[in-house]
């Protein structure tokens, strides 16, 4: 599997199975707080020394854990009470993201969803923030309940929260999208193209088939399906890409934000199997091209993006891609990625190959998310 930071991540082409477990609302977390409908006399998760360390490091930096966490037998109110005591004033320096990923970690915690510690960081989190949902175009702000509130969770409902599966959106885009996966989103997406109803869940047709495409980002895809897919969203930073050809898809339409794009994919050409895929794959540079005149005449790096997602409406551009793509095989797509990462081909791009144990660790797809201790315990 390979990373792509800044545009994806691809996994390797091997099956692995995962047990599904009935899909569960999540309502995301918000960076400025958390919003915990949980009342105190609610069922919470079994994972006792989970929670007390999840108090201890709240104490740890300074932090007060949220009021609803703060019950009189609360695991979590045990350990920020033994941190506050060993740690005082002595505690560590928090930021925002600190206190983003305490309070994520929490919300995960609370629901008993899987949360993997040693990749999600402080340092990771920062990695995934942007300016603009991706799903709505709009800017995030963080003033509570508002529709463009920014929130952070997991794509893939059936996983973990783990590196690879999560992507900061609007509040209004992680409403709807919910526990949807790439077919159900499809699905909407198909109905509010066709209509008569022209929004569901307060999101129109462009904007369920960015969810979908999202969704299909870490769904693993028969090749051929995933081949006959536009990109009309460019996958989030960190993001893990199961399927090789739409990594290999988002590297090559990167190519045109960047200047000596015609340089370097003439170079990716030359690493190509067969002439019958040179010839198709110059037909789909053919029609990519023109975008580039386009995205010459802007500056602001978020319409750069959006001018590149939109150049895949065309079923020129579709149509052509598909005839190339199918021309290589999952396998094949991932190598020329490989290749292309290691001649230094893949401007604007950092590829990373990681093995497919490695590709999912910590998202718990055998649990369908949750934490191993999937009992409940009522205080």
């Amino acid at each position: 599997m390979a990373q792509i930071t800044a545009a994806a991540v691809v996994l390797d082409n091997t099956k692995f199975g995962s047990a599904q477990s009935p899909a569960q609302l999540e309502l995301g977390i918000e960076p400025a707080g958390l919003q915990d409908a949980r009342e105190p006399g609610a069922m919470v998760p079994a994972t006792q020394s989970v929670g007390f360390a999840l108090g201890w490091d709240f104490a740890h930096h300074g932090l007060t854990p949220p009021a609803l966490q703060l019950y009189a037998s609360s695991p979590l109110r045990q350990g920020f009470q033994a941190g506050s005591a060993t740690f005082g004033r002595r505690t560590l320096r928090a930021n925002r993201h600190t206190q983003q990923w305490l309070l994520l970690r929490t919300h995960a915690w609370s629901r008993g969803r899987s949360f993997e510690e040693v990749q999600l960081t402080p340092n990771y989190l920062q990695q995934l923030g942007v300016n603009f949902c991706p799903i709505t175009r709009q800017p995030l702000d963080a003033h509570q309940g508002s529709r463009h509130q920014a929130q952070l969770d997991r794509v893939r409902d059936d996983a973990g929260y783990a590196a690879g599966n999560l992507v900061m959106m609007s509040r209004a885009a992680n409403l709807a999208k919910a526990q949807y996966g790439w077919a159900e989103a499809a699905e909407v997406a198909r109905s509010v193209e066709t209509g008569p109803i022209r929004r569901i869940a307060g999101l129109g047709a462009a904007e369920w088939q960015r969810v979908a495409l999202l969704c299909s980002f870490v769904t693993e895809l028969p090749h051929a399906q995933a081949a006959a897919l536009p990109l009309l969203v460019l996958p989030p930073n960190r993001l893990r890409l199961f399927n090789p050809i739409q990594a290999l898809q988002a590297m090559l339409t990167r190519q045109l934000a960047t200047p000596g794009w015609s340089a370097r994919l003439a170079r990716i050409e030359a690493l190509l199997p067969t002439e019958a895929c040179k010839a198709d794959f110059n037909r789909f540079v053919l029609a990519l091209a023109p975008r580039v005149l386009a995205v010459s005449n802007l500056h602001r790096e978020q319409e750069i993006r959006w001018a590149l997602e939109d150049a895949w409406q065309q079923p020129l551009l579709l149509k052509r891609w598909t005839r190339f793509a199918l021309q290589l095989s999952a396998a094949q797509a991932e190598a020329l990625l490989q290749r292309a990462a290691a001649k230094q081909l893949v401007n604007a791009v950092h590829v990373q190959h990681l093995t497919q144990p490695n590709a999912i660790d910590g998202w718990a797809l055998e649990r369908g998310g949750f934490c191993a201790a999937s009992q409940y315990l009522e205080h």
